[in-house]
């Protein structure tokens, strides 16, 4: 009887050594970080309209020479 309960103490021992810590620590996540982008989200074009929109109405020629009298165009 001495000798069945020796083999099982060594053998819940042996087992329990084997098992590891009681706490379990998880590992460290790795993060892994994006490149930034410039300008991903599209804001640059909101100046970039109103150059255009500035630019095209300064540089719009007004027909000046054109003298309308009674309808007709001179």
């Amino acid at each position: 009887m001495k000798k069945a309960i020796f083999s099982a103490l060594a053998l819940f021992s042996a087992t329990a050594a084997s098992a590891g810590s009681i706490v379990y620590t998880a590992p460290d996540v790795i993060a892994i970080e994006e490149p930034a982008r410039m300008g991903g989200s599209g804001i640059w074009l909101i100046p970039l309209i109103i150059v255009a929109v500035l630019a095209l109405a300064l540089t719009q020629e007004e027909d000046e020479d054109v003298i309308v009298l009674n309808g007709q165009t001179f």
